[in-house]
C-alpha cells in the first residue's frame, strides 16, 4: 500500500521510529547480522519497503538499491531472489532505474534469467521491462534475445507471458529507435 507523509506521521505515533531511522536499523542489523535466516528476513522486509515511492529517497540515501545488486552475486538463492525482488519494485522510478544502471546492475539481472528460482526469473524479467528503454543495448544483446526466446515458449505462463511482452518492447524499441517510457504516476508523498 503508498503511504503518504501524513499517514506515516499518523501511524508513527508522538514517539515512534521514522522510516529512515526504521530503515537504517534495518540495514545495521542486516550488515551485522551472520545469522542466515535473519538476513533472508530483513532483506525480504527492505524489498517490502521498496514497493512504496515515499521510501525512494531514504532508501537512496541509505545505499539499499546498492545492497539489492550486491544480493545477485551470493550464494544463497534466497538472497538472490529478495534482492532481485527488491530491484524490481523499486526500478519503477527514474532515479532508483538510473542508479541500477550506473551500477552495473543491468549485467547482474540478465545473470538473473539462468536462475533455477522461477520468482527469481519473473523479477529479472519485470525489472529488464522497465529498464528497456534506458539500457535497450544491453538487454537486446543476441544472448539475452535467445534466453527471451526461450522463455517466450516455456511451460510456465508468467514466465512466457513476461518473456513475450519484454520481446516485443525490445522490437518496438529497435524498430523505431524510440525510448519508451514506462511511468506510472504517484500521488506525491506530500499529498495528505
Amino acid at each position: 500500500m503508498f503511504s503518504s507523509a501524513k499517514q506515516l506521521a499518523y501511524r508513527k505515533g508522538k514517539y515512534g521510529t521514522s522510516r529512515l531511522e526504521h530503515l537504517q536499523a534495518l540495514v545495521t542489523e542486516f550488515q551485522d547480522t551472520e545469522d542466515q535466516g535473519a538476513k533472508e528476513q530483513i532483506l525480504a522486509n527492505l524489498a517490502n519497503f521498496a514497493y512504496d515511492p515515499i521510501n525512494y529517497e531514504n532508501m537512496r540515501n541509505l545505499n539499499i538499491i546498492d545492497l539489492f545488486l550486491d544480493m545477485l552475486t551470493e550464494e544463497s538463492e534466497t538472497l538472490v531472489e529478495f534482492g532481485m525482488g527488491g530491484l524490481c519494485n523499486c526500478c519503477i522510478d527514474p532515479l532508483n532505474a538510473t542508479t541500477i544502471i550506473e551500477n552495473k546492475g543491468v549485467e547482474l539481472i540478465i545473470k538473473c534469467l539462468s536462475s533455477a528460482n522461477e520468482e527469481t526469473v519473473l523479477s529479472a524479467l519485470t525489472t529488464l521491462y522497465y529498464l528497456s528503454s534506458e539500457a535497450k543495448k544491453e538487454i537486446s544483446a543476441p544472448v539475452v534475445i535467445e534466453t527471451l526466446k526461450l522463455y517466450s515458449t516455456c511451460a510456465i505462463p508468467r514466465l512466457r507471458n513476461a518473456s513475450r511482452i519484454l520481446l516485443d518492447v525490445l522490437f518496438l524499441l529497435k524498430l523505431f529507435n524510440i525510448n519508451l517510457k514506462h511511468e506510472i504516476y504517484f500521488r506525491s508523498s506530500t499529498t495528505s
